[in-house]
């Protein structure tokens, strides 16, 4: 949107409202690298001057611009995003298109980690037919979970496969996992937005980064399905180890990666 239709979208706000060129130059002060681009978002999201104005603030104030708006962009789905709740990257399309390949007509799939939903409602936009469950132990993730997956009783708190249904053992076609896989020390190193503004039980991936890791991939061959597939968003410098933690459990690895995204995801197949 050129600087005119900002001004544009600010009148219809208010006609007291800042100038776009005040937002911009505020955002810019701030560290915002992207001003312009932000400036747009706020502008087309605010409903009054009052709630523009907060939200210019709670930006300069450091807030994720996700948690100001209240959703985010992720493969063309406006995925609502509560404050507190981790932000979906735009790296981790590239394991929605790895599981997306790997799914057929009503294949049953278990979004693991969900936090917001975004993998499960991406797959779910893309293969409305699936058979989806998703699970987050994040109370706070799974409110905002059930507002982006159109899918009753389908979205469960609790910690990674416990809250399940039993009658799923053994018959996932597909279980995607976007786990935390930062190590411990290194989360003092990540940015303010997500280091102070996102869960820590989103990011902490435990010492070397593969805790979670190692419990999805303990019990992953219960809940597979012969021939199913499990797939893990790892770090480039992390993922033969992941590999080698879903080989040592039976299943048979593979390491995927996009240079265009910066993303890798191991995937993981159960013999069958």
């Amino acid at each position: 949107m050129s600087l005119a239709a900002i001004r544009k979208s600010l009148m219809s706000v208010s006609p007291s409202a800042p100038s776009e060129l005040v937002i911009v130059t505020r955002l810019r002060a701030a560290g915002c690298v992207f001003a312009e681009d932000e400036a747009q978002l706020i502008v087309s999201t605010a409903q009054t001057s009052d709630e523009l104005a907060t939200m210019v603030d709670r930006r300069i104030a450091g807030v994720p611009l996700e948690h100001v708006l209240g959703w985010v962009e992720f493969r063309a789905l406006r995925v609502e995003v509560d404050p507190g709740v981790f932000v979906p990257r735009r790296r981790t399309a590239f394991l929605v298109d790895q599981a997306a390949a790997l799914i057929s007509p009503e294949a049953v799939v278990v979004d693991l980690c969900c936090g917001s939903g975004a993998v499960g409602a991406a797959l779910a936009s893309i293969s409305d037919r699936i058979d989806l469950y998703a699970v987050d132990i994040d109370p706070a993730a799974v409110r905002c979970a059930r507002r982006n997956i159109s899918a009753p009783g389908r979205v469960i708190e609790g910690d990674l496969y416990a809250p399940l249904p039993g009658k799923l053992r053994g018959s996932v076609d597909v279980l995607v996992v976007n786990a935390p896989y930062v190590p411990t020390g290194a989360i003092r190193l990540m940015p303010p937005e997500a280091r102070l503004h996102e869960p820590r039980v989103s990011l902490d991936g435990g010492v070397d980064g593969l805790d979670i890791q190692r419990r999805v991939a303990s019990a992953a061959r219960t809940w597979l399905a012969p021939g199913g597939h499990l797939l893990v968003e790892a770090s480039e410098l992390q993922a033969h180890e992941t590999a080698a933690v879903f080989a040592r459990v039976g299943l048979i690895a593979r390491i995927e990666r996009s240079d265009e995204l910066g993303a890798t995801v191991v995937v993981a197949t159960s013999p069958a």
